[in-house]
């Protein structure tokens, strides 16, 4: 088993959004890429939907079916500004993910993903969901991962991932182990966050309850 790299070479941030970006990138989309945007939010599951509540079954089917698809999960999480997507978000109940965890990263989609390894070093970030939308809440996560899984053809496919991108896919296997944020961080955040959604109002630890500018998600 390989070792993580070096701890001091990786800066968690202080805010994350694992499948979506900081508010200062959505305050400068233009007309069409918010047009965009509502439309691909438009066919993500959101709170109350039991798919995200229940675990997606293994991919057993490869080839060009699956490429198709994920290649529509890619359009849809770059329209929403998101930098990762689960198929239960699209109510897809197989395990399959993609990600793109930075503009100049190359989009990537793993099917029947295992979680092989991660660090015992954790940081605490804050992070949103697309399926949770104007909610943010604390999360610790380890900062350092290994996933094995295959890509879309079924060839074997092993990540070694540091500091968001880690962040990112944990955020998403979690989607599809029917395991929301809302389940990782504290009991305090979950009951606001809780009751923003409900409220359809915004909550976030870093920001105030009333502040609807916040749009942080997956």
């Amino acid at each position: 088993m390989s070792e993580a790299p070096d701890a001091a070479a990786v800066h968690e941030p202080e805010q994350v959004t694992p499948e979506g970006p900081p508010d200062d990138r959505l305050t400068e989309l233009d007309a069409r890429a918010r047009e965009r945007r509502t439309a691909a939010l438009a066919q993500i599951r959101t709170f109350g939907d039991p798919v995200l509540k229940s675990r997606a079954s293994e991919v057993t089917s490869f080839g060009a079916e699956l490429e198709r698809e994920a290649e529509r999960m890619v359009a849809i999480m770059h329209d929403a500004i998101g930098v990762g997507l689960a198929a239960t978000q699209l109510g897809v109940m197989h395990r399959l993910l993609v990600f793109q965890a930075g503009l100049d990263a190359t989009p990537t989609a793993v099917a029947n993903p295992e979680l092989e390894w991660m660090s015992a070093e954790v940081a605490t970030a804050e992070e949103g969901c697309l399926s949770l939308p104007k909610v943010a809440v604390d999360v610790e996560r380890p900062l350092y991962a290994r996933i094995r899984g295959v890509d879309v053809r079924g060839k074997p496919l092993l990540v070694e991932a540091s500091g968001l991108e880690a962040r990112v896919l944990q955020h998403e296997l979690d989607h599809l182990d029917g395991v929301l944020m809302l389940d990782r961080t504290t009991r305090e955040q979950r009951k606001a966050a809780l009751g923003a959604l409900r409220e359809g109002t915004t909550y976030s630890p870093s920001h105030d309850v009333s502040d609807d500018s916040v749009e942080s998600s997956d």
